[in-house]
């Protein structure tokens, strides 16, 4: 059900395969029904760094220098409901290997808690990709200084080294988790921007 490797590999396989073809912009919302097999999970791990992929180049607009005030603010509408679709997409790993857990009777409610659940971590994997993805392009480049390249090469040893840390961390917590000696709850992130009963800055003018 869960292989850092495996995920940190799915995760360069489609990093790579958006940017030589890239993929239509997600619409249709993850099933909510708990996965069934390998398959769909790892289904939902693709939608889950699909939404930072988008969130990533999304943000690479509105750092433009010459963005004007209009498409900042367009690129603006864009980052705030694909950061809350990441967060909820992330939110249904864990939904999915809580229930996966269930008919084991995990996690043991005894157990030491650990403080980050797995879809956060495999959040984490994704942003980890896609920056190893774009510092590998920067060490490559050939219209740079060696300066450039070099440096690049510096920051993707650093870069993987932290994958590879975290994918053990990943790998470590589940096989605590299926032992019963560590335990990991469903964090809800209750973003409040993005309800306009909850921004004080759109029911406050609602008001006027």
């Amino acid at each position: 059900m869960l292989s850092a490797n495996e995920i940190a590999a799915l995760h360069d396989t489609m990093t790579q395969e958006w940017h030589l073809r890239p993929p239509q912009p997600a619409s249709q919302p993850a099933p909510a029904d708990p996965l069934p097999d390998a398959a769909a999970w790892s289904e939902a791990v693709i939608r889950q760094h699909l939404a930072n992929f988008e969130l990533w180049h999304i943000e690479d607009e509105a750092r433009r220098p010459d963005a004007t005030d209009a498409e900042m603010a367009a690129v603006k509408r864009r980052i705030d409901p694909t950061n809350q679709r990441r967060n909820d997409l992330a939110e249904k790993l864990d939904l999915a290997l809580l229930a996966f857990l269930e008919p084991r009777h995990l996690p043991n409610p005894q157990a030491e808690l650990h403080s980050e659940s797995p879809g956060l971590i495999i959040d984490r994997l994704s942003i980890l990709a896609l920056k190893i993805y774009h510092t590998r392009e920067e060490a490559q480049r050939s219209d740079v200084s060696e300066e450039h390249r070099q440096r690049n090469h510096q920051r993707l040893k650093i870069l993987l080294e932290q994958r590879a840390d975290l994918a053990g961390c990943l790998d470590q917590l589940w096989r605590q988790t299926l032992a019963g000696s560590r335990r990991f709850k469903l964090y809800r992130q209750l973003k409040m921007y993005n309800d306009p009963t909850l921004n004080p800055a759109i029911y406050r003018q609602a008001k006027n």
